[in-house]
C-alpha cells in the first residue's frame, strides 16, 4: 500500500509509490536496472538506443523482457531532435511500439514534444519534458506536456546552467509537476529537493553504482572515488557540454570542440551533420567504455551527485532508503 506521505502530484499521476525516476542513460540503462527501479516503487525509464544498440534487444522484445521482470509502471525516453528524417521515423515507430506494449509514461528531450504528446495523450498516457531554462519549458507546456524535468547544473549528461533552487523559482508558475534532475546522490539531497517544492527527483549517476547496472566495475568504482571537482564539462561528445569524470582520457583529448567543429556547429545546415558525426563517434566510444572491465577505456559520464555516492548496492535498497527518509520528515 502506498505511503500517503510519499504522494505528490507526480507520483499520483504516474501511479508509483516513490516520487523518484531512474533517468534514461546512454549507455547504462540496461533492462534489469530499469525493471529493478520500477519494481522497488520508483519509475524506471527505457532509453531506446541503450536497449537496442548497447544491450542487443529488439525494441519490442526488450520492452517485453523488462515487463516480465516487473508488473509496475515503466517509462520511455523519446529523444525528439529531428537530426535526420530516418532517425525521426525510427523514434516515431519506437513510441508507437511502446504504447502498444503498455508504456504510458514518456520523457521527451531535445526538441518539440507536441507530436509525442498527441500520440501519448490519445492513449491515456503522460509526457514529461526535459528542460534547462524557461524558454524550453514554455515550449513544452505550449505543446501540452504534463510535467517538466528540470535539469540543473549538477546533472550528468547534458547539464543545465542553473541551480536546482533557481530553476524551481523560474518554473514554478507553470503549475505542472516539476522533477529535480541533477545532484541527487543520497537521501539528504533527495529530501532537500522535495522540500524546495519539487514533485519528485530524477537520478542517473546514483543508479549506475548499483548491482543491477551492467556498467563495468571500473566505471562504478570511478563514481565511488570521484568528488564534485572531478566532474567536468566536455564539448567533445555531442558538441554541447556534457558532464563526465575527469579521467586521463579526458585530459588527453581536451574539453573543447575544435575550430572546424565549432564553425560547423554554428551553421543552420551543418550543425545537425556535425552533431550526428559527434553522436556516432561518441555512441561507439561510450558503449565500449561502459562495458570495458579493464578500466583502460576511461570515458565515463557522471554528475556531481558522485559526492554522495560511496557504495555499490541494489537499486531496491536505494529506493527504499530514500522513501524511508522522505516519509520520516513529511
Amino acid at each position: 500500500m502506498t505511503d500517503a506521505r510519499l504522494r505528490t502530484p507526480f507520483s499520483k499521476q504516474a501511479g508509483i509509490d516513490v516520487p523518484l525516476i531512474c533517468g534514461p542513460m546512454y549507455p547504462c540503462s540496461n533492462p534489469e536496472l530499469v525493471a529493478a527501479v520500477s519494481e522497488a516503487g520508483g519509475m524506471g525509464v527505457i532509453q531506446p538506443i541503450s536497449l537496442t544498440y548497447v544491450h542487443g534487444h529488439d525494441f519490442r522484445e526488450g520492452i517485453r523482457y523488462i515487463k516480465s521482470l516487473t508488473g509496475k509502471p515503466v517509462g520511455m525516453n523519446a529523444l525528439i531532435e529531428q537530426s535526420s528524417k530516418k532517425y525521426h521515423q525510427r523514434m516515431q515507430a519506437w513510441v508507437d511500439i511502446a504504447l502498444e506494449e503498455g508504456i504510458y509514461f514518456f520523457i521527451t528531450s531535445l526538441g518539440k514534444p507536441d507530436w509525442v504528446v498527441k500520440k501519448v495523450h490519445a492513449a491515456g498516457g503522460l509526457v514529461y519534458h526535459d528542460v534547462t531554462e524557461r524558454k524550453w519549458a514554455q515550449k513544452g507546456v505550449d505543446g501540452g506536456v504534463d510535467g517538466l524535468i528540470a535539469v540543473n547544473n549538477r546533472a550528468g549528461g547534458h547539464a543545465g546552467g542553473k541551480s536546482a533552487e533557481a530553476l524551481y523559482t523560474e518554473l514554478a508558475d507553470f503549475k505542472v509537476p516539476l522533477i529535480c534532475a541533477g545532484g541527487i546522490g543520497d537521501e539528504t539531497a533527495f529530501v532537500k529537493a522535495m522540500q524546495l517544492g519539487y514533485a519528485g527527483v530524477q537520478m542517473g549517476t546514483r543508479f549506475i553504482a548499483t548491482e543491477e547496472c551492467t556498467a563495468s566495475v571500473a566505471y562504478k568504482q570511478a563514481i565511488l572515488k570521484a568528488d564534485e571537482q572531478d566532474i567536468v564539462l566536455t564539448e567533445r561528445i555531442t558538441g554541447i557540454p556534457v558532464s563526465v569524470i575527469n579521467t586521463p582520457y579526458i585530459e588527453r583529448t581536451g574539453l573543447k570542440a575544435g575550430p572546424i567543429a565549432k564553425w560547423l556547429l554554428k551553421g543552420n545546415r551543418t550543425k545537425y551533420l556535425m552533431r550526428t558525426l559527434y553522436a556516432l563517434r561518441s555512441m561507439y566510444q561510450l558503449k565500449h567504455a561502459s562495458l570495458d572491465q579493464t578500466g583502460r577505456k576511461d570515458y565515463w559520464q557522471a554528475g556531481k551527485s558522485v559526492a554522495g555516492i560511496n557504495i555499490i548496492e541494489p537499486a531496491e535498497t536505494i529506493v527504499q532508503r530514500f522513501a524511508d527518509k522522505l516519509a520520516g520528515v513529511m
